[in-house]
C-alpha cells in the first residue's frame, strides 16, 4: 500500500506541470499526527454489562477501543406531547442522529415548592426508554440554570425570589440537591453502566460567573451532587463558549456556533458570522448569546490541546427573537458542516434538532424567557419552533434533507475521520469578512484524508474561484487534484476524499462527497457517493481517472474483496437530498423518497403532507413489500413503491374577519439589552381577527392536520376559546400547527389574532421577508391565506 500510494502522488506532482493557469491552493499534511493522550479526564464508569466500553482521549471518543464519531440532536420532551415522542425519536435515527440530548427544566417539573412532577409530557424516564427502543443513546442536560429561552433559565420562580443561584450558597444546593436525586431516581438502570443509554450529563448550561462559590468551586459542586445522585456515566460536559470556566479534567467542554444571531441588537444584516469559517486556533465560534458576560479567557482556551473538540449546540436553525427576526436557509445551515468538521469537530451536537412547545405554567404563566421577567430577550410564550430540521409537530424542514447526507457520511466513515487532525492552507481568509480567499481545510492522518470547502456565507454573495486546484503535501508526497482545474461556484460546500480505502481499492481522490458504505448483499460492497453540483464528478483509481454521470440506478464497479464486487453509486444533488437510509428486513438499505421514512414495528413508515401520493425508490428491493393499494415495480436497480393520492383528504377551512385591527402602539425600548422590547399584554385588544372554522367531519385515514398561516404582522396568536394554542413572530415562515394533540371536535372554532406590526417597529427582518409598506402606511395586519394540510402515514410490511 504504501509503494502504491507513494506512485500515485508521483504521478499528481508530474500532474503539476500544466497547471500554469491553475490557481493552486496548497497545503503541508506531512507533520506526523500526534498521538492521543488520556489520563487527563476524569470519566465515569466506561464498561455496560455486556462489555461494550465508552471511553474518551484528549482528541476523540473511542467505542469498543474503535475510534466513534457520532452526531448529536437537541428535543425537548417536556416541549412536546408524550403521543408523539416514539415516531420523533425513530425519525431522529432516521436521519442519522447517535444521541439524543434534553434539557431537564426544573420549573417544568416543580414550579412550587414541593412535590416533583414526572408524569404526561414530564415523563423523563419514559422518553429515555423509548429512546433506547429506537437506537439513540442519551444526554441529559441537568442544569440546574439551563436558559434555554427559559423563564429564569429554568430555575422555578420561587427559587429566584427566596435565594442567591447559580452558586454555592447552601439553601440553593440543598434544593439542586433535590433536584439532581430527583433526575437520578428517574433514570436510575438506564445509565450506560446499566447498559442503558444515558451516556453523559451536562452540569449547568454557559457558566463564566466568577468569584467565591462561583466558578470551578460551583461546576465542582454540581459534579459532586450528580454523583451522590447517582448519576454515574461516561461523560460530563459543560458548555465552552464565552468565558466559560470549569475545573479542568472534571469536565468536557463542548462547543457550539450559530448562522445569525437572532438575541443581537442590531436592526441591520450582520457581518459575516465566523461559523462559515474554518478555526485553526479556537475552538469558541462568536457569541452564542449567553445571558452573562465574560471577564476573560475561559478555560477551554488553556484546555485545548488536554480534551476533544466536541459541539453540542451548532445551530441548525434560530430561535424567535422579538427584536431580531432571522429566517435560515437550508445552505445557511449545511454549509456550516464542513466548517465544523473541518476545523476539527469530533462530536457533531445540534440545538434544536426537534423543535417544541413551551407548557404554560400554573395559573396561566408563561415559561418563556421574557423581558417581563427581568430576560434579555422576548421569546413566544409558546412556540419554540427553531425552525429545526423536524418542526414541532414532525415536520419535515428543508434543512433536514441537506443534513442527512452528512450525517450518514459520519455514520460510516466517522471512524477514519475522528482520529485525523486539522491541517491549515498556506494562504486562509484574514478574518471572517474576508470574502475572497476560498476556505478550505485538510483533516488528515498518514496518506489518507478529507478536504472541506465551503463557499457559502449567509447574505453575502461569494465569488466564484475558476481554475482551482488543491496541492496537498502528504508524506509520501504530493497529491494534487482534481486532475483538471474546477471552478468552485458561488453556494458551493463539500467534502472530498483523498487516498481512500474502499474496501481494498485505493481511490486517489475523488470530486464527490462520500456519504454512505453499504452492505448490498448479492450485489457486493456499494460505496454512495454524491456529485457536486456544478463540478464534474470524477474517481482517480488505480486503473485512471474516470468521470460518470450521477444517477443513483447505475452501480459502477471498481474492484472486488472475497469475491465480491466492489462498486460505486454515484447520486444527483435531488437523489442525495432523498436520501434515507434504514436497517428493514435483516438488511440496511437505500430509500429515496421526499416523505418521510422510518422503521417502527419492523415496517417501513412513510409519512407525507398534502394529498399527494406516497413514494419511495429502494436498494437493495424488499423481499415482498405488502399495504392496501401498494404499487411495485422494478426499475432497473431501484424497487419502486407508491401509494396513490388520497383525494378523501381533502380538507376545506372556513375563514372569515372578525375584527379589523386598531392602531398598535409604539414599540418601546428597554430591558437589559436596550433593544426592542415586545408590547404588554394589554396591546393585543388592537389586534384583527379571524374566525378559522374546521370542516364538520374528520378526514379518514390522516394521522394529522396542519394548520397553516401565512400573515404579515407582529405577533400571531390561535386559540380555541381562551386557550392559547400557540403564536408566533412574523419571520416570512409559514407557520404550521399541528392540531391533533388538541383533540378538537369536528367543526371547531378557532381564533387568529395579529397584533399588527408598525412601519416604525425598530425589528429585525430579513430582507427577503420585510413588509413592503405604502408611503403614509403605519402599520400592516394582514392574512394571507390559511389551510389545512392533512398529514397521511402507511406502513409497509417488508
Amino acid at each position: 500500500m504504501t509503494r502504491m500510494l507513494t506512485l500515485c502522488a508521483g504521478l499528481a506532482l508530474a500532474a503539476l506541470g500544466h497547471a500554469d493557469a491553475d490557481t493552486v491552493l496548497k497545503l503541508d499534511a506531512r507533520a506526523d499526527t500526534p498521538a492521543p493522550q488520556t489520563g487527563h479526564i476524569k470519566l465515569g464508569t466506561a464498561r455496560a454489562p455486556n462489555g461494550e466500553t465508552l471511553a474518551v482521549n484528549n482528541q476523540y471518543l473511542l467505542r469498543d477501543g474503535g475510534p466513534w464519531l457520532p452526531v448529536m440532536g437537541e428535543y425537548h420532551y417536556s416541549r412536546a406531547p408524550a403521543a408523539q415522542w416514539d415516531a420523533q425519536l425513530r425519525l431522529m435515527k432516521a436521519a442519522g442522529i447517535d444521541i439524543v440530548a434534553s434539557y431537564v427544566f426544573w420549573n417544568h417539573h416543580q414550579e412550587q415548592p414541593g412535590a416533583f412532577n414526572w408524569q404526561g409530557s414530564r415523563d423523563l424516564r419514559r422518553f429515555v426508554q423509548l429512546a433506547h427502543a429506537a437506537g439513540l443513546q442519551v444526554v441529559v442536560r441537568l442544569g440546574p440554570w439551563v436558559h434555554g429561552e427559559a423563564r429564569y433559565g429554568g430555575i422555578p420562580d420561587w427559587v429566584v425570589d427566596a435565594m442567591p443561584t447559580r452558586g454555592n450558597d447552601a439553601e440553593y444546593l440543598g434544593h439542586v440537591e433535590r433536584l439532581y436525586a430527583e433526575i437520578g431516581a428517574q433514570i436510575k438502570g438506564l445509565l450506560w453502566k446499566d447498559g442503558g443509554p444515558v451516556v453523559g450529563v451536562q452540569l449547568e448550561n454557559e457558566y463564566n460567573l466568577r468569584g467565591p462559590g462561583r466558578g470551578e468551586e460551583h461546576i465542582s459542586a454540581l459534579k459532586r451532587l450528580a454523583l451522590k445522585a447517582g448519576l454515574d456515566v461516561p461523560l460530563y460536559t459543560v458548555t465552552g463558549w464565552d468565558g466559560a470556566v470549569y475545573p479542568s479534567g472534571e469536565v468536557i467542554p463542548v462547543f457550539g456556533g450559530y448562522p445569525d444571531e437572532p438575541w443581537a441588537k442590531s436592526e441591520k444584516e450582520l457581518p459575516p458570522k465566523e461559523t462559515h469559517a474554518f478555526r485553526f486556533n479556537t475552538r469558541v465560534s462568536g457569541d452564542l448569546g449567553a445571558q452573562t458576560k465574560s471577564h476573560g479567557a475561559g478555560t477551554a482556551e488553556t484546555d485545548k490541546d488536554k480534551v476533544p473538540f466536541f459541539g453540542a449546540e451548532y445551530g441548525p436553525g434560530l430561535p424567535a427573537m422579538y427584536r431580531r427576526r432571522t429566517l435560515v436557509s437550508a445552505d445557511d445551515v449545511a454549509s456550516m458542516l464542513p466548517v465544523q468538521l473541518g476545523s476539527g469537530v469530533n462530536l457533531l451536537g445540534y440545538y434544536m434538532f426537534h423543535g417544541g412547545r413551551n407548557p404554560v405554567g400554573v395559573g396561566g404563566t408563561g415559561l418563556e424567557e421574557s423581558t417581563l421577567s427581568g430576560g434579555y430577550n422576548d421569546t413566544p410564550r409558546i412556540s419554540y419552533d427553531f425552525q429545526a430540521p423536524l418542526g414541532p409537530d414532525g415536520q419535515q424542514r428543508p434543512v433536514l434533507t441537506k443534513l442527512r447526507p452528512f450525517h450518514y457520511f459520519l455514520r460510516d466513515y466517522g471512524a477514519r475521520l475522528a482520529p485525523m487532525i486539522v491541517r491549515q492552507p498556506e494562504q486562509v481568509p484574514a478574518n471572517p469578512a474576508d470574502l475572497r480567499t476560498l476556505r478550505w481545510s485538510v483533516r488528515s492522518r498518514g496518506e489518507s484524508g478529507f478536504v472541506f470547502v465551503n463557499n457559502h456565507v449567509r447574505q453575502y454573495p461569494m465569488p466564484a474561484h475558476t481554475a482551482v486546484r488543491f496541492e496537498v503535501r502528504l508524506p509520501g508526497g504530493a497529491l494534487s487534484l482534481p486532475s483538471r482545474p474546477v471552478d468552485i461556484p458561488d453556494g458551493a460546500y463539500f467534502i472530498w476524499p483523498i487516498n481512500m480505502d474502499l474496501d481494498g481499492v485505493l481511490l486517489r481522490h475523488a470530486t464527490a462527497q462520500p456519504v454512505a458504505r453499504l452492505d448490498a448483499g448479492a450485489q457486493g460492497i456499494v460505496h454512495v457517493f454524491a456529485a457536486t453540483a456544478g463540478i464534474d464528478a470524477e474517481f482517480a483509481l488505480p486503473e485512471g481517472v474516470r468521470t460518470w454521470a450521477p444517477d443513483a440506478g447505475t452501480l459502477h464497479q471498481i474492484g472486488s474483496t472475497g469475491g465480491r464486487a466492489v462498486s460505486v453509486m454515484l447520486l444527483t444533488p435531488a437523489q442525495r437530498d432523498q436520501l434515507q437510509i434504514l436497517d428493514l428486513a435483516g438488511q440496511r438499505r437505500l430509500f429515496f423518497s421526499e416523505q418521510q421514512a422510518w422503521v417502527a414495528d419492523g415496517k417501513l413508515q412513510l409519512r407525507g403532507t398534502g394529498t399527494q401520493p406516497l413514494r419511495a425508490a429502494v436498494f437493495p428491493a424488499l423481499p415482498r413489500p405488502r399495504a392496501v393499494g401498494l404499487q411495485i415495480h422494478q426499475d432497473g436497480l431501484l424497487q419502486r413503491l407508491e401509494l396513490a393520492a388520497d383525494a378523501t383528504a381533502d380538507l376545506a377551512l372556513q375563514i372569515h374577519a372578525t375584527r379589523a385591527a386598531g392602531h398598535a402602539p409604539r414599540i418601546l425600548k428597554g430591558g437589559l439589552a436596550g433593544a426592542a422590547v415586545q408590547p404588554i399584554p394589554e396591546a393585543f385588544a388592537t389586534a384583527a381577527t379571524w374566525s378559522l372554522k374546521l370542516p364538520a367531519r374528520r378526514a379518514p385515514a390522516v394521522e394529522d392536520v396542519l394548520l397553516e398561516v401565512d400573515f404579515v404582522g407582529d405577533i400571531g396568536r390561535v386559540f380555541h376559546g381562551t386557550r392559547m394554542l400557540d403564536d408566533w413572530y412574523y419571520n416570512g415562515q409559514r407557520w404550521q400547527i399541528g392540531l391533533r394533540q388538541f383533540a378538537l371536535t369536528p367543526g371547531a372554532e378557532l381564533r387568529l389574532a395579529v397584533l399588527p406590526l408598525r412601519a416604525d417597529a425598530p425589528i429585525y427582518i430579513d430582507a427577503a421577508h420585510r413588509p413592503a409598506f405604502a408611503a403614509g402606511q403605519a402599520q400592516m395586519a394582514e392574512l394571507r391565506g390559511a389551510r389545512l394540510l392533512p398529514v397521511r402515514q402507511v406502513s409497509i410490511t417488508p
